[in-house]
This record gives C-alpha cells, sequence and structure tokens, in this order.
C-alpha cells in the first residue's frame, strides 16, 4: 500500500500550533514592556532582507508587483533603503506590508508587527484546516502505535 501524501504539503518544524499562538499572545499581555522594547524596525528590515532574498523574484519585480497592488509607485531603491542596514531612518509605510507580503510569499513582516502588539495572526481558514488535519494525523498514528504495543502486551501474556 502506498503512503499519500498529505494534502497541506510538509510538516514545517518552526510551525506554531494554534494552541501556542494563544498560550504566547497570553504571555505578551502579561509581560511589562521596558523602553524600546517596540522598536521593531531592525527586526522588521531584517526580516524584509530575508524574504526578498528566499523569494524568486528579483527587486524590480517586487517592486513593481507591489506597486499593482497598492496602486501608488514602489521602487526598487524603495525597497533598498527599507532593508539597508545603514539608512536607519528609512523605514516602510506599514500600508505597503500586506502587498509584500502577498508578492514575496512572506508573513514574517507582519507577524513581527502583531507580535510587538500582543497579538497573533493567522493565514487564514487554511491555517485552521491544516492544523486539523495534522492533528487528525497525529491522532492515527498514536493510535497504531498504541494497538502495536497493545498487541505485543497480549502476546507477552499468552
Amino acid at each position: 500500500m502506498t503512503k499519500r501524501p498529505s494534502r497541506f504539503g510538509s510538516e514545517d518544524p518552526r510551525q506554531m500550533s494554534l494552541l501556542d499562538l494563544l498560550q504566547r499572545s497570553s504571555e505578551l499581555r502579561e509581560t511589562p514592556s521596558s523602553e524600546g522594547s517596540h522598536n521593531v524596525q531592525p527586526r522588521l528590515s531584517h526580516s524584509m532582507s530575508n524574504a526578498i532574498r528566499a523569494c524568486s523574484l528579483g527587486r524590480f519585480e517586487i517592486a513593481g508587483r507591489m506597486s499593482h497592488l497598492v496602486g501608488q509607485e514602489i521602487t526598487k531603491a524603495m525597497l533598498d533603503s527599507w532593508t539597508a542596514e545603514s539608512k536607519e531612518q528609512h523605514r516602510p509605510p506599514a500600508e505597503f506590508l500586506p502587498a509584500f507580503c502577498v508578492v514575496t510569499g512572506s508573513r514574517e513582516p507582519l507577524q513581527i508587527l502583531t507580535d510587538a502588539a500582543g497579538l497573533f495572526c493567522l493565514p487564514g481558514p487554511d491555517a485552521l484546516r491544516a492544523e486539523v488535519q495534522k492533528l487528525r494525523e497525529d491522532e492515527q498514528r498514536i493510535t497504531r502505535e498504541r494497538r502495536k504495543r497493545e498487541l505485543f502486551l497480549k502476546e507477552m501474556e499468552n
């Protein structure tokens, strides 16, 4: 019998479960904020750089697709200034981040903002469906393992 691949792709060990996200969100709300703790600019620039690097598109194409999505011109130079470590005062406008995430396929920049606010974001119903499917697969695996052990125990007792 061949094993069917999961409909939801390979499992990412970095992916947090919904329960983990809720628990983390609760912990963040209880933690007092220190001065400068909500300055997300360095992490945001770094995550955008990583997203651009991981994206199969070039910076010109990313800028062009973002321009199309937001209805304003976004240039390669703007992307460069938002991600350059040397340009600390150049910050990406928040209204451009959703388009950036859609074009690059990375949710990390928005995740950084929601984490700083003590919130969490999910990519939608597909994420919950994938998690439910993963739980079902885990339940089936655990049931199979339990049955194996029960059979082994019966064999040992006879």
